[in-house]
This record gives structure tokens, C-alpha cells and sequence, in this order.
């Protein structure tokens, strides 16, 4: 049930193989991580969990606390998706895996990472279509590692080869060199955007905004829904890790 979409077949590390994208739904991988569209509700807890300590909400300020119980992000960061045995014997797990997500419209098309090195849930981007914007953080014990590259360079190949999109853009804040550094790496450069941004918490900060454009043509995967044309979507920045 936890992998129903995607192909048979498990890795040392038990994770499937990628699937193919269909019904508002992507799957993709680098060199570490599987990333995949959200299945069930533990997925989305997870990705939660990842950015819910001080240090990634000191960039991200999302507009009210989760997962303020270090214990409880800790025992979700700790599980491992793909092993279905350990997630069964799980009372908590299982709670969350009777739960589907059903991707929406109007929502960012987001990716939930696993290392592939231990099957832990990493990180997760999102990627609004209407706009190119795109963000992500990485969970405490995945920073450092050079993941965000990785994590950002998924985001960009999501928008132009599953998406359409010639470019997509993401902000950070002046001072976090951390989101600097990992979307100069995913090959991101300096773009236009405002040079003042308002957090969800409602917290201003000074911010840097860069662009990464298809190098060929573009492409729209089964998984791709219909054009959107909404207006700029809030709490996108790439940061928080």
C-alpha cells in the first residue's frame, strides 16, 4: 500500500524503484535520493517534521508552529518509508499510512526525498507551476552533505522535463549561504525578483532571487496537470535548511 504506484522491486536500502508519473503524481531520482510525490499522511508529516526545528523555521518562519514536540519529529525522521515490516509494527506509523493524500490542483507539486544510502526520509521541494517558484529544506541529519544540490537540481528537472517550464526561480534570504551554495550548485544564477520578502509569520527579510532555464526543449510527463495561471503563490522561497 505504501508503494502502490510504483514499479516492483526494492534496492538494498528496501525503496522501490521510480514509477512512472501519472495522475498529478512524479517520481525522480538523483545520485542519493528518490523523490516522489507524497502518498500517504505520513509522508506529509514527515516532510513536516524536517523543517519544523529552530534552526530551519529561523529561515522558513512558517505562520504557526509544527511539530514543536522534538520527540515526535524525531521518531517520524527516524522512519524509513519503504520498509513496510517496521511501519506495520508501528502503531503511530500505521495512523498515517491508512491515510491518503490525493494531490490538488491548486496546491505546489511537491517532492518528498529519501536517501537512498539508508531509506530515511531527506527533505522535500515544492514547485508552484503558475509561477516557477520553487523551495525545499532538508531534515537535521541530511544538511552538510552537499543533499541540497541534489534536492534543488530534482525541483528544476520537475519543472522543465515533467512540467513544461522553461525557467524556475527561487528566493532565499541575503544570509542563509546554505541555500546560496546549494542552488549555485543545481546550477541556478542570478535573476530578477523583489529585494524584500515577507515571511508567513509576517517577518520581512532582505532576499536574492535566482533562475535556472531548460538548456533544451521542455516537456510535460503523464503526471502534469492542467496549465495554471494563478497568481504568485505565498511561502516558496528556497530555504530552511
Amino acid at each position: 500500500m505504501v508503494w502502490s504506484r510504483l514499479r516492483r522491486g526494492r534496492a538494498k536500502s528496501k525503496l522501490p524503484l521510480p514509477g512512472v508519473c501519472g495522475h498529478r503524481r512524479h517520481t525522480l531520482r538523483t545520485e542519493r535520493l528518490l523523490l516522489y510525490t507524497p502518498e500517504t499522511w505520513l509522508d506529509l508529516a514527515a516532510a513536516l517534521a524536517a523543517a519544523a526545528d529552530p534552526e530551519a523555521q529561523r529561515w522558513l518562519g512558517w505562520d504557526k508552529n509544527i511539530l514543536t514536540d522534538a520527540q515526535a519529529r524525531e521518531t517520524l525522521l527516524q522512519l524509513r518509508p519503504g520498509d513496510t515490516d517496521a511501519l506495520r509494527s508501528s502503531p503511530f506509523a500505521r495512523s498515517l499510512l491508512v491515510r491518503p493524500v490525493e494531490p490538488r490542483a491548486d496546491l505546489a507539486e511537491t517532492l518528498v526525498g529519501v536517501r537512498l544510502s539508508d531509506g530515511r526520509y531527506a527533505g522535500t521541494t515544492e514547485l508552484h507551476p503558475g509561477t516557477g517558484e520553487i523551495g525545499g529544506w532538508l531534515a537535521p541529519h541530511s544538511r552538510g552533505q552537499g543533499l541540497g544540490a541534489e534536492l534543488f537540481g530534482a525541483a528544476a528537472l520537475l519543472g522543465h522535463a515533467h512540467l513544461g517550464l522553461e525557467t524556475v526561480r527561487a528566493g532565499h534570504e541575503t544570509t542563509n549561504t546554505a541555500s546560496a551554495r546549494a542552488l549555485a550548485a543545481a546550477g541556478f544564477v542570478a535573476g530578477d525578483g523583489p529585494p524584500r520578502h515577507t515571511l508567513a509569520d509576517g517577518r520581512e527579510i532582505d532576499s536574492l532571487w535566482l533562475r535556472h532555464t531548460a538548456t533544451g526543449p521542455t516537456s510535460r510527463c503523464r503526471g502534469a496537470g492542467p496549465v495554471m495561471t494563478h497568481e504568485r503563490a505565498e511561502g516558496s522561497d528556497a530555504e530552511g535548511y
